[in-house]
């Protein structure tokens, strides 16, 4: 992912589909470049995607500091588009977050509607931005799509609040969530099971499952034993990540396999993490890249030997998916959406959500298995990520936003 700033004014060179007029898409995300996370990286590659396909894309975001830019042109996935960054301060109990004061959201839509007169808006959740552009966009008859990427219990991470407040601030939140999806034309997230638990939590019905979608060309799939037992695992550092149940794992793993592990990402546990790995003794064997490059990304993918996630909040996961397209194995817990991508036997093993021991077990099976086995594997990974290809994503948003039947 990349970013630069240029005249606004400047349209892509990219021919519409001579059939329809270019769309004006109105994009509303509560994280968004540089922010690292599936729903900002969700964001972006639908952005950049609608624009590839000649659709005028305008995103409306928080910016790095408590100040309100112009509309301008961003560069993000090598595509130009339309930003308008918003005033925000940083949560103070999360390292990176950042929000806008929720009373404002209003009037700054109220202004960017007036000068970007949308045909749609798609917003990325219903928490604060994706909230006021919702209402003002129904005020004004202007179609709305909501994609939902969000667990609440996820924000309270991130809270310094007794438990009965948590409690208290959860059921407003799956409240206020009902009353913004009730203004929408449709509802999506990304998987089935994503869209069972927000049915069955929110009182809501008919919420589609749409794909974050990859560009699989993207990785290299290296079908073939490794010479070095390398586990990865991709994503944020945050309490639901569970990362410190794969460290205990590491622990219990027969050392003759010499096994290392590769933590990319950065989030407020790292500091917690680092400390622990040095006290299970696993300093020489846990390397934390923090933040990479994509190219670094993709690179440490195709040389590993498994991916492992034990999170217990995903409501789809990009970088289980990323790994998938470099043609790795998978061990993940049995958790929300996990099991959608993770096929127990088959493209690897699910094991149950916080257990080490099962976790190290299941790790060994993948280490251990025969080159034969390894590379079948290998392959059901890559067969099971091809239905998450970003084609088939934008396909569905396009005739979202158009009231069109979906495609198969």
């Amino acid at each position: 992912m990349s970013s630069s700033t240029s005249d606004p004014t400047s349209a892509p060179d990219v021919a519409p589909d001579p059939g329809q007029r270019p769309l004006r898409i109105l994009i509303g995300c509560d994280t968004f470049a540089p922010d690292i996370n599936g729903a900002a990286r969700f964001a972006e590659r639908l952005a950049a995607g609608l624009v590839q396909r000649g659709e005028d894309v305008h995103v409306v975001a928080p910016n790095v500091a408590y100040r309100r830019t112009p509309a301008q042109t961003e560069v993000i996935e090598g595509e130009p588009m339309t930003m308008h960054r918003l005033p925000s301060v940083r949560w103070a109990p999360h390292d990176w977050l950042r929000f806008v004061w929720p009373w404002r959201v209003k009037h700054y839509a109220r202004k960017i509607f007036d000068s970007v007169q949308p045909d749609v808006v798609h917003i990325q959740s219903h928490i604060v931005i994706g909230r006021g552009l919702a209402r003002i966009a129904h005020e004004r008859g202007i179609p709305v799509i909501a994609t939902n990427h969000v667990m609440a219990e996820n924000i309270l991470d991130h809270t310094t609040m007794p438990k009965w407040v948590d409690d208290l601030v959860l059921r407003w939140a799956w409240g206020d969530a009902k009353r913004t999806f009730a203004l929408t034309r449709a509802i999506t997230t990304p998987t089935r099971r994503a869209a069972d638990f927000l049915e069955r939590t929110v009182a809501v019905e008919n919420v589609i499952p749409v794909s974050c979608g990859i560009d699989r060309t993207q990785y290299t799939p290296v079908i073939a034993p490794r010479e070095k037992n390398r586990i990865i695992f991709v994503g944020r550092l945050t309490a639901e990540k569970q990362v410190e149940v794969i460290l205990d794992a590491m622990t219990k793993l027969d050392p003759a396999l010499e096994t290392t592990f590769d933590i990319v990402g950065g989030g407020d546990q790292r500091k917690q993490l680092e400390s622990l790995t040095t006290q299970l003794g696993l300093g020489d064997r846990v390397t934390f890249h923090g933040r990479t490059t994509d190219e670094d990304l993709r690179a440490l993918l195709s040389r590993a030997s498994v991916f492992t996630i034990a999170s217990i909040a995903e409501l789809q996961s990009i970088a289980t998916m990323e790994a998938m397209a470099s043609a790795l194995p998978i061990v993940a817990a049995d958790a929300v959406a996990l099991p959608h991508l993770v096929h127990d036997g088959e493209n690897g093993y699910l094991f149950e959500p916080g257990n080490a021991d099962a976790l190290a077990a299941r790790l060994t099976d993948v280490l251990t298995a025969s080159p034969g086995e390894y590379a079948r594997m290998q392959q059901a990974s890559l067969d099971g990520v091809a239905i998450h290809d970003i084609n088939r994503t934008l396909d569905t948003f396009e005739a979202l936003y158009r009231d069109e039947p979906l495609p198969e």
